[in-house]
C-alpha cells in the first residue's frame, strides 16, 4: 500500500482528496494535516510514502514545509497540489526537492497517477500545470530562458532530444517507450543520461527545460 499524508487547511478539500485516493486499492490515506508545520511533525512521526501539500496555508505554507520536510523526513516524496500554477512556485518546489506539481482541478485519475508515480520514485508534472505555466510566460525573461535552454540542449544526441521532448509532454517512461518503439528500461537509461548531461536533478526539471527550448516531439 502507498501511504499518503494529505495537507490542506480546508477540511472539504482534504475530504475530497481522501475520497479520490482511497478509491484506489493500492493507496491509503494514513494522516491529514491543516498547515505546513503540522505536516512536518506528522511526516516525522508517521510512516508516510507520499505527501500532498497545498501551497497557500496558514502558520507555514506548503513550499516552506516542503523544505522542512526534506530535512525532517527525507524519505517522503512530496507532491505540490494547488490552484496556483505560477512558474515561480513550480521552480521553488522543484528546487526544494518536490516530486511533482499538479493543479487542484486535475482529473481524479491524474491525482492517483501522480501519487503512484511519486511512490515509484518518479517525478511528475501535470501536463495541465505545465501548459498553464508555459502559457503565462510573456516576459523578456522567457526569451533569456529559451536561449539558455537551447544552449544546454545542444549537447544532446538526436535520440536523446526525442526522449526529452516526450518528457516535456509529461509522458512516463513506459508511454515514451511505446511512442519511440523502445523498452521502458531503455528509456530509463536515456533519461538518466539526459539528466546528467543537462545537470538536472529530476525529470520534471528536464521537462521544463525542454519546454523552455520549444522542443517538440517528432511527428509519428
Amino acid at each position: 500500500m502507498i501511504r499518503v499524508l494529505v495537507v490542506d487547511d480546508e477540511p472539504l478539500i482534504r475530504a475530497g482528496i481522501r475520497m479520490i485516493l482511497t478509491s484506489a486499492e493500492d493507496i491509503e490515506v494514513v494522516a491529514e494535516a491543516r498547515d505546513g508545520r503540522e505536516a512536518v511533525e506528522t511526516a516525522r512521526g508517521t510512516a508516510v510514502d507520499v505527501a500532498l501539500l497545498d501551497i497557500q496555508m496558514p502558520v507555514m505554507d506548503g513550499l516552506t514545509a516542503l523544505a522542512e520536510m526534506g530535512r525532517a523526513a527525507p524519505g517522503v516524496r512530496v507532491l505540490i497540489l494547488t490552484t496556483f500554477g505560477e512558474r515561480d512556485n513550480v521552480l521553488r518546489a522543484l528546487g526544494h526537492g518536490s516530486a511533482g506539481f499538479l493543479l487542484k482541478d486535475s482529473a481524479p485519475q491524474e491525482l492517483i497517477h501522480a501519487v503512484r508515480a511519486a511512490a515509484a520514485g518518479n517525478a511528475y508534472l501535470s501536463p495541465a500545470a505545465t501548459r498553464h505555466v508555459v502559457d503565462t510566460l510573456a516576459s523578456p525573461a522567457a526569451t533569456v530562458r529559451a536561449e539558455e535552454a537551447r544552449r544546454r540542449l545542444a549537447g544532446l544526441t538526436a535520440r536523446e532530444r526525442e526522449v526529452l521532448a516526450l518528457l516535456g509532454e509529461g509522458l512516463s517512461n513506459a508511454d515514451a517507450g511505446a511512442r519511440l518503439h523502445m523498452s521502458e528500461a531503455t528509456v530509463k537509461t536515456y533519461v538518466s543520461r539526459i539528466l546528467t548531461k543537462l545537470d538536472c536533478e529530476n525529470r520534471v526539471q528536464a521537462a521544463l527545460l525542454a519546454r523552455d527550448a520549444g522542443l517538440e516531439p517528432s511527428a509519428g
